[in-house]
């Protein structure tokens, strides 16, 4: 592998005082919700794919990406959607799965189908990526993605892109918008946790603090990637056959995986700063999800100082919400946000 530069009811329900959001009458959004289903049975035509590093010290760090088309010299530069893992699956499992007879799993190819070139990276110590020994938290996060930007401008032209993060991704992608803001476009923060006050599964992190500081890395074997999908108590909310798919796709990169988010998530909450993040942001939450409130999202959301923002709850949907059975809501409400007109001023 060659090294390239360094190589919007349902979208969904309006969720408080002064929160803006994307609405649709329950017709129409179930129209959409079915037409975008239907056109992303298949991956579009004409798509191409690339692979690249990232260096990060001497730490190699693997990056994907998914366009139609191959990258042409003098085209127009397409917009850039840069998604960025969570705290247990690496990022192709995460962003570019395949579920068998089950319709499309793959974030990358819808949004690639969208017009979007979009890029994912395994952060340090997953997947594909090398690993520094560190239990890479939020703040070794942050430098990957820092390291991660000069190789998306290069090859991309594009010295302002989308990022998308779900669950610890999320947590990742809003750090990086605090700290590198100019290269921020819109941001989009799915399963999102802040405070984490009163939420379930930050409840149970906390009660293995000591285990995760004592290793830089937890186990994550078949049993723990099940749990996803049970945790937070509406099993039906996924098909059974994404996490088979899921644990046939990334044991192959072993059974455990850094520590540093779940510590972080357990014990150093919160890691964003909501009046530091100045670009457009979409918080998605699923109904069901344990690891935030109501609550502890809307108050990030009230401080964030841009006036273009949007939250978002998606109905019978739990944590993960890109792989569950209503992912076509996640994609419908992306999808909006990310097209939205600049706002006269």
């Amino acid at each position: 592998m060659k090294d390239h530069l360094i190589a919007r009811r349902t979208v969904i329900r309006c969720a408080g005082l002064g929160v803006g959001a994307g609405l649709a009458s329950g017709v129409a959004a179930a129209r959409a919700q079915s037409s975008v289903a239907a056109a992303a049975q298949a991956e579009p035509a004409n798509l191409w794919s690339g692979e690249y590093w990232a260096h990060k010290g001497g730490v190699k760090l693997y990056m994907f990406r998914k366009r139609i088309g191959a990258p042409a010299v003098g085209e127009a530069a397409l917009p850039v959607l840069f998604l960025v893992h969570g705290s247990s699956i690496s990022s192709r499992t995460s962003y570019d799965l395949t579920v068998p007879g089950k319709g499309e799993y793959s974030l990358m190819n819808v949004f690639a189908g969208y017009g979007y070139d979009v890029w994912t990276m395994d952060h340090d110590g997953y997947g594909r990526s090398g690993s520094s020994g560190n239990n890479s938290d939020i703040a070794s996060s942050v430098e990957d993605l820092k390291a991660a930007f000069p190789v998306v401008a290069a090859q991309t032209g594009r010295q302002k892109i989308h990022f998308y993060g779900t669950s610890s991704g999320g947590i990742r992608a809003g750090a990086y918008a605090q700290a590198q803001p100019e290269h921020v476009d819109r941001l989009i923060l799915s399963a999102f946790t802040y405070k984490g006050t009163g939420a379930a599964e930050i409840a149970r992190r906390q009660k293995r603090v000591a285990e995760l500081r004592a290793s830089p890395r937890r186990k994550r074997d078949a049993a723990m990637i099940r749990s996803i999908f049970s945790r937070d108590k509406h099993p039906g909310s996924f098909d059974p056959a994404v996490a088979d798919a899921l644990i046939a796709t990334e044991m192959k990169f072993g059974d455990t995986v850094p520590s540093g988010t779940y510590l972080d998530m357990a014990a150093n909450l919160p890691l964003v700063d909501p009046t530091k993040v100045t670009s457009p942001v979409l918080m998605i939450r699923g109904e069901w999800d344990g690891n935030s409130t109501n609550d502890d999202l809307l108050d990030f959301f009230r401080q964030l100082p841009n006036g273009d923002r949007q939250f978002v709850i998606l109905p019978h949907t739990p944590h993960a919400p890109d792989i569950s059975r209503n992912r076509a809501l996640v994609w419908y409400a992306m999808k909006n946000f990310l097209a939205e007109p600049a706002p006269m001023v």
